[in-house]
């Protein structure tokens, strides 16, 4: 097996934990060099780590998979690690049909994530180490799961990074147009083939409940409200009025079929504009609303531009807190993995005091459990959510 040692001193965040080991922090590797090839790991003073997969043209050089000697080549791994997954996430949501079934890192499969929904699997393999043992995953997941469907929805730009093409293919059975979802109760409907990141956003599960105590009877404003998720649950929980806006003509239109799936279209209404823009109107037009969504997208895409996405995040908050009623409550959120959770309330501090106007941060959240974070793996948590409210 190819063997690889580490710089000097290289081993302590690995050690600790970390499944990374970047192309700077190689001494030597000795053996076959194609992207994707199990590889073992050795300290400096060749004492062994582990083992995972190593690719030679990315920056992230090596993945770990296993800190004990064993082949990670084999249908017997994969049904371990995958069940192991599946364990978890039974455990924590009993019932529930659609959820992140591996989420990479956090479930000792880097690289990989899967989504399952109802009888249907969508799935993205991110590195090379997994891509080249696809045909061992499908059969695995087939077996587990037994989906009617599965679908690769690799259309994404970190692939470039590991060497591999971005393409949607279908791996097997057949997959409909429309896939029913259900969450909290309330019923959706998910383009599998055409819908963000494997058809729809599954990380905010919990943080939607945020709205049953604090929405009966508000006018809520849903700003970046994609296919409608938050507005709908707000609607839900006895909301009077609920404005949700959206730069996407294709979101609003699924978000629009949405409220009439769950029979609340009387108390929704979406705009499709610039959200940038339609804070600044709302305030000219002197609207106020007691509740406020903030859910936008990734502004930070990269460490080089977190100062202009602040700048964003600054803006939008700023103008959502001159627009709350006074007792009002802020839901502002960041899926931004390089915008971390100091640096957000930093930013929501300065927003306050520019808008000025007096808030408390009531909670703060993450994303849902079937994301799990790995204590030792902080890329593995992304997503803040805070609950501000006026005073």
């Amino acid at each position: 097996m190819t063997r690889i040692t580490l710089n000097k001193n290289e081993e302590r965040r690995i050690k600790s934990g970390h499944p990374w080991v970047f192309s700077n922090e190689i001494r030597e590797v000795a053996g076959d060099r194609f992207a994707g090839i199990a590889a073992e790991l050795y300290d400096a003073a060749g004492i062994f780590i582990g083992v995972g997969h190593y690719n030679p043209h990315s920056l992230i050089a090596f993945r770990l998979v296993s800190r004990q000697r064993e082949d990670i080549d084999t249908a017997a791994f994969f049904e371990g690690r995958i069940a192991a997954a599946l364990a978890h996430r039974t455990a924590r949501y009993p019932g529930l049909t659609t959820y992140r079934a591996i989420y990479g890192e956090s479930d000792f499969l880097p690289g990989l994530v899967v989504d399952k929904y109802g009888d249907y699997l969508s799935v993205q393999f991110l590195s090379a180490g997994i891509d080249s043992r696809r045909e061992l995953i499908v059969a695995a997941l087939r077996k587990i799961f037994e989906p009617l469907g599965i679908i690769a929805r690799n259309d994404v730009s970190v692939r470039k990074l590991e060497g591999l093409d971005e393409k949607i293919e279908t791996l097997w059975g057949e997959i409909p147009e429309r896939v029913d979802m259900e969450e909290n109760g309330l019923s959706f409907q998910v383009n599998l083939r055409e819908g963000q990141k494997t058809g729809a956003f599954l990380d905010q599960k919990q943080n939607h409940l945020l709205l049953r105590d604090i929405s009966a009877g508000k006018n809520v404003l849903d700003c970046f409200c994609y296919t409608g998720s938050w507005a709908v649950h707000a609607a839900s929980f006895g909301a009077s009025s609920v404005l949700g806006v959206d730069i996407s003509a294709r979101a609003i239109g699924q978000a629009s079929s949405h409220v009439k799936l769950n029979k609340v279209s009387d108390r929704v209404k979406f705009e499709e504009c610039d959200a940038f823009e339609r804070l600044r109107s709302l305030h000219q037009e002197g609207r106020r609303f007691g509740v406020i969504v903030m859910d936008p997208p990734a502004f930070v895409k990269s460490r080089k531009n977190i100062a202009e996405a602040t700048k964003g995040y600054l803006t939008v908050n700023r103008r959502a807190l001159e627009l709350l009623e006074p007792g009002g409550y802020l839901i502002t959120c960041s899926c931004s993995y390089h915008m971390g959770r100091e640096a957000f309330r930093d930013m929501l501090i300065q927003a306050a005091r520019l808008a000025k106007r007096e808030v408390r941060l009531v909670e703060t959240c993450s994303q849902a459990a079937d994301h799990p974070v790995l204590l030792s793996f902080p890329e593995s948590e992304y997503l803040k959510c805070f609950v501000l409210q006026a005073v």
